[in-house]
């Protein structure tokens, strides 16, 4: 259903507007009316039991009394009294309703119960509902101002969604200071009805909106998110700060993947995946809102300095490698014109230093010139307060040639006091000027990430021929057991199913019967204890390799069983796994975890020493698509290993993505995997593929998963 109701409607209706003006009920009436919304042909109707007028509009004792249709209704009425209110808007044929009210999940049980209560009224009726416990809505254009804010924002090309009422306050008076323009603003509250995702669908072909921008604390539904969120952003810059990235307290996990998965981990992943912009802090949002918002697209990573001092230009230059852009190399034409015009002192390779005693004409020259340069994809301007300096005519230089240029142009007026008079220059002809270089390096890095993410094609995701029947046949078997760990044997027939390549290896129940499956694989041979109960081998003794001869493997074997029960008395013991041991390789981690709000995050990283310690893993949210795979095994930082050092030939980089997607696959087919770790995976050099040696494997109890 189109929410559009919510941003230009006919008629609004204000549920428990008072005449007091220290209530709520009073400033959202006030606010419409301020805010330029009501006209001849749209009205406010201000909702109160008690005849008389609310700020010269007559009160109606309910919606129902209202003779006209009604596209929208506030809700500010105690809690209690809002599934009332509900009702009386379905009736009326009310399908968007702002509910401004508090004290519903946020406060409790019995406030969860009433929230529900409230969305499954919505539901019959067909409403749609923005909140509760929020802020309200605003559209800048229709102009509507369906909030409690002190004020209305100026128009503007950006879009703004806030999980948070409060911090929505903040953004509202930034706005009002001149900081942004917006076009809409929606308070979600606490997201009963509408979410992220359905503003996303909303503003995705919104002419006024160039850019979105979301204060985002939760995303319940992550795949659905990554889902529209991809789609918008191939149309139109989404820009994300995401707050309680930190862990807070942690279940217990079984796996690797599972101590190195988290919130943080799956939101940089799900991000990337969607093409949304990570904005680290809100001041980073703020420079790249203006940036999108104002400036040309960003064509490539070369990027121009024009600078009147060496430090601050010596600056830039670090950020913007750090950020992984290119410093323009200027072509031969170029520098002979800038050399010819600048005094001797300066410096007209990049970055151009114009020096301390530059005037607003010399800035002029070297910007216009450099304009002219094809190996120029953006420039930066640099202006510090010398005693001669032009700041305002500087300033009104840059903005001029930023209207009419085809690359980005941004300032940066270093300085407070004295610079302040160039910095307003900026803000009134909405063209970004960073106080600090390292800020504009950010934002030009953002342009770049942005511009990358749309020159990508749209994910195309594979499914292999695999054994699904296979598969639900043993985790049946697990969980009518009672027990949730699938032991080591078993997970060797889940990776037969998914065809991951394996080493020869078959189950033995005594040390004879182990001895006689080692003379038939073939010396030598790794001995491992089986058993559901015990998931990490090496910790009691339960692995040994390279045995070569039938007495070492039957010694082994009445070794390792002593070992496991002596350590895990309680273990059920299948006996021990005679595998073929392979040659030695690069040991690569392959795992998954599942995230409450985005599903399986698949992990990738290279295995021993490099996970331990470490950490240098990659993830991504399931599924993806082999490109994404790719990209993950790019990521980490030791991917020179890969590639081959020392002589070393590079790894076999084809058998190493195709098995990452058919894990992705494995954990995309079968939700009900909590955690799981193919650890290590042994991969050869290229054309020489790999084997898949132990895999650890959890499954969710049977309740958390049917939910």
């Amino acid at each position: 259903m189109s929410i559009e109701a919510f941003f230009n409607p006919r008629a609004v209706a204000v549920i428990g507007a008072s005449t007091n003006p220290i209530k709520l009920g009073y400033s959202i009436v006030e606010n419409l009316i301020k805010g330029g919304y009501l006209s001849d042909t749209r009205k406010v109707y201000p909702i109160n039991p008690k005849p008389g007028t609310i700020l010269d509009l007559p009160t109606h004792p309910s919606v129902q009394d209202v003779p006209g249709p009604i596209d929208l209704a506030v809700i500010v009425i105690p809690d209690k009294f809002v599934a009332d209110a509900m009702i009386s808007c379905g009736e009326k044929g009310i399908n968007a309703v702002v509910i401004i009210s508090a004290g519903f999940r946020e406060s409790g049980r019995e406030g969860l119960e009433r929230e529900l209560e409230v969305i499954d009224i919505a539901k019959q009726y067909g409403i749609r509902v923005v909140g509760p416990n929020c802020l309200g809505v605003i559209d800048t254009t229709t102009p509507l101002n369906a909030s409690f804010s002190a004020g209305s924002p100026p128009k503007g090309p950006m879009a703004f969604m806030s999980q948070s009422g409060a911090l929505g306050t903040a953004i509202l008076d930034w706005a009002m200071g001149g900081e942004l323009g917006l076009s809409k603003f929606v308070s979600l509250g606490n997201k009963a009805d509408i979410d992220e995702a359905d503003l996303l669908r909303a503003w995705a072909d919104d002419p006024v909106s160039k850019v979105i921008l979301a204060y985002i604390e939760a995303l319940p539904d992550g795949q659905e998110f990554i889902k529209v969120a991809r789609e918008v952003s191939k149309k139109k810059p989404v820009i994300a700060v995401k707050s309680g990235i930190t862990q807070s307290g942690a279940r217990a996990v079984v796996s690797h993947t599972g101590s190195l998965a988290g919130s943080e981990q799956a939101y940089k992943a799900a991000f990337r995946q969607a093409g949304v912009i990570r904005a680290d802090s809100l001041q980073d949002m703020f420079d790249y809102a203006r940036g999108f918002s104002y400036l040309p697209p960003l064509k490539g990573d070369r990027i121009a300095i024009v600078t009147n001092a060496g430090g601050p230009g010596i600056l830039a230059t670090d950020a913007l490698e750090r950020s992984g852009l290119k410093l323009a190399r200027f072509e031969n034409e170029c520098i002979k014109d800038l050399e010819k015009f600048l005094p001797d002192a300066a410096s007209a390779a990049n970055p151009v230093d114009v020096i301390g005693d530059a005037r607003s004409d010399r800035y002029s020259f070297a910007i216009k010139r450099i304009l002219k340069d094809p190996n120029v994809d953006g420039i930066l301007v640099i202006l510090t307060p010398q005693a001669v300096t032009d700041i305002k005519e500087t300033a009104q230089v840059v903005v001029d040639l930023a209207k009419t240029s085809k690359i980005p142009l941004m300032g940066c007026w270093m300085g407070k006091a004295r610079v302040n008079e160039g910095s307003e220059v900026f803000k009134a002809n909405n063209v970004p000027n960073c106080p600090f270089p390292e800020r504009a390096a950010k934002v030009f890095k953002a342009m770049s990430t942005y511009r990358q993410y749309r020159a990508e094609p749209i994910p195309e995701y594979e499914t292999f021929d695999v054994d699904k029947a296979v598969v639900r046949s043993v985790f049946d078997r697990i969980l009518s057991e009672n027990r949730l760990t699938i032991g080591d044997y078993e997970s060797r027939e889940i990776m037969k199913a998914y065809k991951l390549p394996i080493p020869e290896a078959e189950l033995a129940a005594s040390a004879d019967e182990a001895a006689e499956i080692a003379t038939k694989i073939g010396f030598p041979v790794v001995l491992k204890i089986s058993s559901p109960d015990i998931l990490h081998k090496t910790d009691v003794g339960g692995v040994k390799v390279d045995l070569k001869s039938a007495s070492e493997v039957q010694d082994a074997f009445d070794m390792i069983t002593y070992r496991a029960k002596r350590y895990v008395p309680d273990a059920k013991i299948w006996g021990c796994i005679v595998q073929k041991m392979v040659p030695e390789g690069l040991e690569i981690l392959i795992g998954m975890n599942q995230d409450p709000q985005f599903g399986p995050l698949v992990t990738f990283g290279l295995g021993g020493i490099f996970v331990e310690v470490l950490k240098d893993v990659s993830f991504r949210i399931a599924p993806f698509s082999r490109r994404e795979a790719e990209q993950m095994i790019y990521e980490i930082r030791t991917r020179s290993l890969l590639e081959g050092v020392r002589g070393k030939p590079p790894a076999d980089k084809k058998v190493l993505i195709d098995t990452i997607m058919r894990v992705g696959q494995l954990v995309t087919d079968f939700p009900e995997i909590a955690e799981l770790d193919i650890n290590p995976f042994i991969l050869y050099e290229e054309n020489k593929g790999g084997f898949a040696i132990d895999m650890r494997l959890v499954l969710k109890p049977e309740k958390e998963a049917a939910a």
